[in-house]
Parts: structure tokens; C-alpha cells; sequence
């Protein structure tokens, strides 16, 4: 993070970091650099160091400086998905031998590209209940080169003590990687506890609006920056600068979202915990969930992702998300408008059969910033 905003708040930050004026006509928002080359004052003359948007973009750096103030780091990369942004950082970090601990709870996609992309070109892993530190310490190999954590995680919304498991990684001398996408740098920065890789999807709650998808990587070292860019520009997979425009667009509202999502959230759970139909719900701001407090220690609060599981088995999930109403029937999450999904058939269908199974009975709410009141009515009748 850059001197001028270290001793800023978040939601200053937000919306100031990467977002000077712009020189020529002082227009307050970055402008669109929808451009693939810029001139040159003669041959190896960069202005301002662009020669190809592959490599950089104004707009696309712009966002890019906003990312690290946000998270607290010195380099913020903008790719053009969350897996897009994962591929680049393991293939950075992983050489053809390497392992790498996943947990037992993890987005499909990321599962998807550890087991079918990854180990297709040697690289191992193993799976380890990453919300007990000595899970993780178990599952270390002497060729062990990353630990990867989701917290919360998808869709069970587990919690992982982010520092006990850098200690961990400090001593085993492994990075740690941590998926920062449903807390959101608002609510949770790893990196200050001890992470050495944050990634996001910003097609999520950076974005929020369900209008743009994109991927982050942001890292404290210097010299892993540097490592992570020369990936990113030899593999091609960044931002485009409207993408890139509309998560900078998105990024300004994050904390008063974030603050809507999670007081609509703790409403919904309030009705999903007494209701006879619900046999138990997942989320990390009950006191009963056996995250609670570490949650509580490392959250800002607790977002607004909600699972819950449902009497009666598979078929009645199914049937619970096929009859909400005001909760649309889709994947992903983060938007300002609420979705519900069934993990088992949709997000997570990639890990039937594997230790990341979900269970059927399962059902995932991105609980969005419409009326609390209208968003519990409307469970209610699903629920029937």
C-alpha cells in the first residue's frame, strides 16, 4: 500500500486508491482505455511505461493499485477470471513434483483445476480439513510447496484461523494462499495475518453487481509481484480495461454492501434456525458454528453467503430452490440482488465422488441488499 493511504479507512481507500484524476480534463473516474498499442517516442520511448495492453493498461492499473491499498499489499494483478488469476499464481509458484494442501471445502472450479489441469503436468496434492491447524501440519510433505485455504469457504462456509495456519506455513517454509472472495477485503485482510497470496473473483462481491467477471491476485513481496506480472503477461489472461472499469466502479460501494449483506444475512439465519423444515445452518456468525470465534476474530462481521440443509433430503433442497421467487434461481454470488442454488448440481457438481463432496441436502444463498423483510417472506414460502 502506497504511504498516502496507509493511515486512511477502508471505505476512503475504496474509493481514492488507484482513482486520481484524470490529467487532461480532471474527469474524477479513470477513464476507459479500451486501446491494444500506444505510441511510442522513438524506438523503447514508453509513456508512462505502456507499450501493449497485454502487458498493462491505465485503467487496468488503476485497479491494480486500488486492489493492493485494499488488501494492504505492494502489488495487486487483475486477470481476467478468479481461475485465470489461480492458474497463473500455481503456475508461478509450482514446478512438475510439487505438492500443494487443498482444503476439504473448496470452490468446484478450484478443486476442477488442482485435479484435472494441474496434476496433469506432475504437480500433487492432498486434502486436509484446513480449520484445524494440526490437519494441515499432518498433511505437509517434504515436496510440499503452498497451502491453500478458503475461509469461508464454498458452500459450507468453514473457517480457517488464518494465522495459526501461516505459522504453520512460516515454519514449514510453504506459501499460504487464501481465497479472500466471500469475506472481501472489507471483512477480512489475510494478508496482515500472515497470508502470503490473497486471491479473488471479482466477479463477485468486488464487482457486486453481477455485470462483470474477473480474477485478483495480491501479495506483500516485491519479488514475488514481479514473478506473478512476468506470468501474467507471458500467459495473457488479464483484465480487459471496461472489466477492469466496472470492478473499480464496483469496489466504491464495497463496504456499505458488505455492511447490507451481512445485517440481511444474520436476519435470514434468524428465520432459517427456527424453522422446522431446516435441519441445520451453516454460517459463521452463529454462535453455535464451531468457526464462530475465530470468525469473529479475524471478520470485520460475517458476510453474506448462508447455507443451510433441509429436511427431507436431496429432492426437497432441489424443490426449495426451485419455489423461491425473489431469490434467483443461479449461480455464482456477491451481487447486489439475492440467488440460490443447489451446490450438489450446479456450483460444486465437479467434486461428486470426491473428499470435496457436498452433501444433497444442501442449499447456498448469496443473500443480497433487497429488503430483509421481503428476503425472509420469501424463504418462508419456499420452504413451504
Amino acid at each position: 500500500m502506497s504511504d498516502s493511504h496507509s493511515t486512511q479507512s477502508f471505505e476512503t481507500v475504496a474509493i481514492h486508491a488507484g482513482n486520481t484524476a484524470d490529467p487532461l480534463t480532471g474527469a474524477v473516474v479513470p477513464p476507459i482505455y479500451q486501446v491494444s498499442t500506444y505510441k511510442q517516442d522513438g524506438v523503447g520511448g514508453l509513456r508512462g511505461g505502456y507499450e501493449y495492453s497485454r502487458s498493462a493498461n491505465p485503467t487496468r492499473t488503476a485497479l491494480e493499485e486500488n486492489l493492493a491499498a485494499l488488501e494492504g499489499g505492494r502489488r495487486g494483478l487483475a486477470f481476467a477470471s478468479g481461475l485465470a488469476a489461480e492458474d497463473c499464481l500455481l503456475r508461478t509458484l509450482l514446478s512438475p513434483g510439487d505438492h500443494v494442501v487443498i482444503p476439504n471445502d473448496a470452490y468446484g472450479g478450484t478443486f476442477r483445476l488442482f485435479a484435472k489441469v494441474v496434476s496433469r503436468w506432475g504437480v500433487e496434492w492432498s486434502v486436509a480439513d484446513t480449520s484445524d491447524p494440526e490437519a494441515v501440519r499432518a498433511a505437509l510433505t517434504d515436496r510440499t510447496k503452498a497451502i491453500w485455504v478458503e475461509t469461508p469457504s464454498n458452500p459450507l462456509l468453514g473457517i480457517t484461523d488464518i494465522a495459526a495456519v501461516a505459522q504453520i506455513a512460516r515454519e514449514a517454509g510453504v506459501r499460504l494462499v487464501v481465497d479472500n472472495t466471500f469475506a472481501s477485503p472489507y471483512l477480512q485482510q489475510p494478508l496482515a495475518l500472515g497470508a502470503d497470496v490473497v486471491v479473488h473473483s471479482m466477479t463477485k462481491y468486488m464487482g457486486g453487481h453481477s455485470d462483470v467477471v474477473g480474477g485478483a491476485l495480491v501479495v506483500d513481496d516485491a519479488e514475488l509481484g514481479e514473478e506473478l506480472a512476468y506470468h501474467q503477461n507471458a500467459m495473457g489472461a488479464v483484465a480487459g480495461p471496461f472489466d477492469a472499469w466496472l470492478v473499480l466502479r464496483g469496489i466504491k460501494t464495497l463496504a456499505v454492501r458488505m455492511d447490507r449483506h451481512s445485517d440481511n444475512a444474520t436476519k435470514v439465519t434468524e428465520m432459517l434456525t427456527r424453522h422446522a423444515r431446516v435441519s441445520s445452518v451453516l454460517y459463521p456468525g452463529l454462535p453455535e458454528h464451531p468457526g464462530h470465534e475465530v470468525a469473529a476474530k479475524q471478520m470485520r462481521s460475517f458476510g453474506g453467503m448462508v447455507s443451510f440443509r433441509v429436511q427431507g433430503g436431496e429432492e426437497a433442497a432441489v424443490e426449495v430452490c426451485n419455489r423461491a421467487k425473489l431469490f434467483t434461481l443461479g449461480e455464482s454470488l456477491g451481487g447486489v440482488e439475492s440467488l440460490i442454488e443447489h451446490p450438489g448440481r450446479m456450483t460444486h457438481a465437479s467434486v461428486v465422488g470426491s473428499a470435496l463432496e457436498v452433501p444433497g441436502d444442501l442449499v447456498r444463498l448469496s443473500v443480497g441488499i433487497e429488503s430483509a423483510d421481503d428476503l425472509v417472506a420469501d424463504l418462508q414460502q419456499a420452504l413451504g
